[in-house]
């Protein structure tokens, strides 16, 4: 990509950090220490290693990894938090941070009073904060509270305060660690949805997360990172897969590992099938448990509409039911999958997945299980069509 179009540049980043494996609390401590060699009394740890990546402007850049990969880190360093040992990073226009929501918060003022305050740490001025407000307390649905000492607040009230005034940030460029674990489910969605609509302008964002489906939902591009290196980096399905990967039992003999079909093998798709009409597109399948154990409640499974290697739409079982699908010992399920056909005439293929425990164990990630032409669509650009009714005068 042109270096106009770069963001963000990471040429060769590492970090390194020292643990001491003794304390210096008193004076004698210290002197010992000191006259040692210089590598004795604590140990470097690698945080990371080489790392180089851009991102380009207007991008939504996912940054996957397990808890110790060193994501973390590199989201600091990005932020200007830490200095890397080694490397650079460029980074093209204002940069905001949402790491470390609250800092400068004084517990002993109010939510009103901690509004004007950050606000001024973000370069606002009183009249400025005046018009946001409102905005602000209405985002963060605290209305009731403003009044109120900021230590009176709950983790995640004070979360949803910090996150409203920051959005007001005038920034080019964000960055988002998995601070909005503490908010509930509702607030979440909010804060997601938020998210989305960035993506319609021409900001740049990188996310953290362990959370995979956010990934495939919201990322162009993704890195993964294990042990401080970058595994893989490309399209956020394909990091999604490869993160999801790390978590497999590679001792089982259920293991699929196939070109285009992975998994831990304990609960599988069979008997495939789609028929696509005028105004449907339904595809039929067999769910099968392989073992000689219950799932029960705890089955998700989804499929996912891609076009010229793009998600498009899907739908996984968890998001009309409260509760995941059971599955007694050895036990099969036939499942028929209805959507309305609202696709342009194209090439389409399906992705079809099955997990358990909350998305963390993938028992069949199978891509492009279903490969169609809709021959039924209409004619356009554009993958998805959406009638609209347009009125002249």
């Amino acid at each position: 990509m042109a270096e106009n179009d770069i963001a963000i540049s990471v040429d060769s980043v590492s970090k390194f950090f020292k643990l001491p494996h003794e304390s210096n609390n008193s004076i004698k401590a210290r002197f010992t220490n000191s006259i040692r060699k210089k590598n004795k009394g604590y140990e470097v740890q690698h945080a990371l290693q080489g790392i180089s990546f851009d991102i380009k402007k207007g991008e939504f850049f996912g940054i996957a990894g397990r808890n110790g990969s060193g994501k973390s880190t590199l989201l600091k360093i990005l932020a200007g938090i830490y200095q890397p040992t080694k490397g650079t990073v460029r980074a093209d226009g204002k940069l905001v941070p949402f790491i470390e929501l609250g800092v400068g918060f004084n517990p002993e003022l109010s939510g009103r009073e901690n509004v004007y305050l950050n606000g001024a740490l973000l370069g606002f001025n009183r009249k400025e904060i005046d018009a946001m407000y409102d905005e602000i307390v209405e985002f963060a649905e605290l209305a009731k509270f403003m009044d109120q000492k900021l230590k009176n607040y709950s983790s995640g009230m004070q979360v949803r305060l910090a996150f409203s005034v920051a959005t007001r940030a005038k920034a080019d460029i964000m960055l988002i660690d998995e601070v909005l674990a503490v908010g509930d489910a509702d607030f979440q969605r909010k804060c997601y949805d938020y998210f989305k609509a960035l993506k319609k302008t021409d900001m740049t964002i990188v996310f953290v997360t362990h959370d995979m489906s956010a990934v495939r939902e919201y990322c162009d591009r993704a890195i993964l990172i294990e042990g401080g290196h970058i595994t893989h980096e490309g399209k956020a399905s394909t990091i999604a897969d490869e993160y999801l990967k790390l978590f497999m039992d590679k001792g089982s003999a259920l293991v699929i590992n196939e070109a285009n079909r992975w998994g831990s093998g304990e609960v599988t798709f069979s008997d495939i099938s789609h028929k696509v009409t005028q105004s449907d597109i339904t595809i039929s399948f067999t769910l099968n448990n392989n073992t000689d154990k219950t799932f029960d409640e705890t089955i998700d499974f989804g499929l996912d509409f891609y076009s010229e290697d793009k998600l498009i739409t899907g739908t996984h079982y968890n998001q009309s039911h409260t509760k995941g699908l059971s599955l007694s010992s050895k036990q099969k399920k036939k499942v028929i999958s209805v959507f309305p056909n609202t696709l342009g005439m194209k090439n389409y293929s399906i992705n079809m997945n099955i997990k358990t425990d909350k998305g963390l164990v993938v028992c069949e990630e199978f891509t492009s299980a279903v490969n169609f032409y809709n021959t039924h669509g209409k004619s356009t650009f554009f993958p998805v069509v959406t009638d609209a009714d347009f009125k002249i005068e």
